[in-house]
């Protein structure tokens, strides 16, 4: 594990879209972003800015930490410069080791091939080092474990090896073991809160909030509630690694939690399968106390969120694409939604993720686009719209 005072190039990966929201987030850690492109940021950082950027983002994937970076059109290149890699520095060979290979644009195109070549290396200094190449799936649905993971990328012959710090994707909080039907993932609800600046001084109501998603990732933001705070990383593993360091900056996240939440965090679905979820997910983040979950129809809710005084945010998260059964026509609800928040709402914000401007336009309100982003593997964009007052 590096020294604490070593600077280390750091890579924060993130869903392509939602980099301005997490340079942001990375800012108000105190790390400094130093080159963003699409799905990631780069940065200089201690080992401490590791553990606190894996602790604290909300919209990040994984943090990655640059090992090696050189030129190879070979394998005669490749291999001489893999056995220079200090690997004792990453792995004691204790957990069992996977390569992530990519291959774009380059003589070396096999991508078994180069994961074989590190493995051999790093095998031949790692006593007892079990070296694999990760299995094919997607990234999306691996889970990694105790393995440590190598992320190798090879783009016009120039080879990139970074070690990764997160393990498991960073969106896997450990709260959501209760699923809806097609629920959003952490990571991107935490973007649409954080986009629409949404702080906790105002009422927030998800009136279709599936398995609570939305408004648990929103008490844990109002509260100040590290999303990482009860997970473990591959960093943990590192040899060397700091427990005593980690513990502090634990400790340290501990003292900023609030007690509870500033604003009413108003949860309802009309299926009684999402209420429950949304319960037990809340239980396990620690935020059921924060939030008022109840059983009823969108415009119900909506109805009885707008008969409490002052302004608030109206986020959610409604169907489209596969969501949408076969012949069932969404624009009925988005226009429901529509009109229930122009009759009920007055000055209130409307934040929603869909697939297709036809049925955001049927909300008839100006709404702005926060960032465009997948969900599911569907491309989504998320919009703000803010409801007029009478007269105005």
């Amino acid at each position: 594990m590096p020294a604490s005072n070593n600077k280390l190039e750091i890579f924060v990966i993130c869903a392509p879209g939602l980099e301005a929201v997490t340079g942001a987030e990375m800012l108000r850690i105190g790390v400094k972003p130093t080159k963003v492109e699409a799905g990631g940021i780069s940065c200089t950082g201690s080992i401490q800015d590791v553990m606190r950027l894996n602790l604290w983002l909300r919209t990040a994937s994984r943090v990655v930490v640059r090992v090696a970076a050189f030129h190879a059109s070979t394998f005669h290149e490749l291999e001489r410069r893999a056995t220079k890699i200090e690997w004792k520095r990453h792995t004691d060979g204790k957990s069992p080791v996977g390569f992530r290979v990519t291959c774009k644009k380059s003589k070396l195109y096999h991508s078994d091939a180069v994961a074989e070549r590190f493995s051999k290396a790093l095998t031949a200094q790692v006593k007892g080092a079990r070296a694999e190449r990760s299995d094919e799936v997607d990234e999306d649905e691996a889970m990694h474990g105790d393995s440590q993971q190598f992320i190798v990328r090879l783009f016009r012959d120039e080879v990139t090896v970074s070690i990764d710090s997160s393990g498991d994707l960073l969106h896997r909080r450990g709260y959501r073991l209760a699923t809806a039907k097609a629920p959003i993932r952490e990571t991107l609800a935490a973007g649409m809160l954080l986009a629409a600046e949404w702080s906790g001084s105002k009422t927030l109501l998800d009136p279709l909030c599936g398995s609570g998603t939305l408004p648990i990732e929103a008490a844990m933001l109002a509260r100040n509630i590290a999303p990482g705070k009860t997970r473990q990383f591959a960093f943990m593993n590192w040899p060397g690694f700091e427990r005593r360091g980690w513990q502090l900056i634990l400790a340290d996240a501990e003292k900023r939690i609030l007690p509870k939440s500033p604003s009413r965090i108003l949860a309802s679905d009309r299926d009684e399968g999402g209420v429950t979820a949304t319960w037990e997910n809340a239980k396990r983040a620690g935020v059921a106390g924060d939030l008022d979950v109840s059983r009823k129809s969108m415009s119900e809710a909506i109805a009885d969120a707008g008969s409490s005084p002052g302004s608030g945010l109206l986020i959610t998260n409604p169907p489209y694409g596969k969501r949408v059964g076969e012949g069932a026509d969404p624009r009925d609800l988005y226009a429901s939604l529509g009109k229930a928040a122009r009759e009920r709402l007055p000055g209130w914000d409307v934040v929603l993720v869909s697939n297709e401007a036809r049925l955001i336009s049927q909300l008839k309100l100006p709404v702005e686009l926060l960032f465009s982003a997948s969900n599911g593997g569907i491309p989504v964009q998320a919009v703000k719209g803010l409801v007029p007052t009478p007269g105005a």
